[in-house]
């Protein structure tokens, strides 16, 4: 009978470190799971900081400013663009593979005129 109560306080000591174990191992999950939640909602707050931020710096009022200070930008004059009835007319598509390229031709031929454009740019400001 003394083996069998032997028996038994061991089985019960073997058994109360095992329920320990599992205590002592869920409670280290437990707590990394905490400090992972913790860490998931500082990236998130630093996320919608950064999300704000950016809101701020892409917005078109502030990029507005910037680049009329920075920028030598200037308004659109309307007398830089010309009337409809100056532009030349529209050349003709060929008939025939071997019949040279209208607009190749026609731009060629611009080239070697000084024709006022709308463009501010480019061959005409000199």
């Amino acid at each position: 009978m003394r083996i069998i109560h032997f028996c038994v306080i061991v089985a019960m000591i073997a058994a109360a470190t095992y329920v320990y174990d599992i205590k002592f191992e869920s409670t280290m999950q437990a707590e990394r799971l905490a400090r992972i939640r913790g860490e998931i909602r500082r990236e998130r707050d630093a996320i919608a900081a950064l999300r704000a931020e950016w809101a701020k710096l892409d917005s078109p009022d502030r990029i507005e400013g910037l680049a009329q200070r920075h920028l030598p930008l200037k308004a659109t004059d309307a007398r830089q663009f010309d009337q409809f009835a100056n532009l030349p007319e529209r050349p003709k598509p060929p008939l025939f593979a071997d019949e040279p390229d209208p607009i190749g031709a026609l731009l060629s031929i611009e080239q070697e005129k000084d024709i006022p454009t709308g463009s501010t740019g480019g061959r005409n400001q000199r």
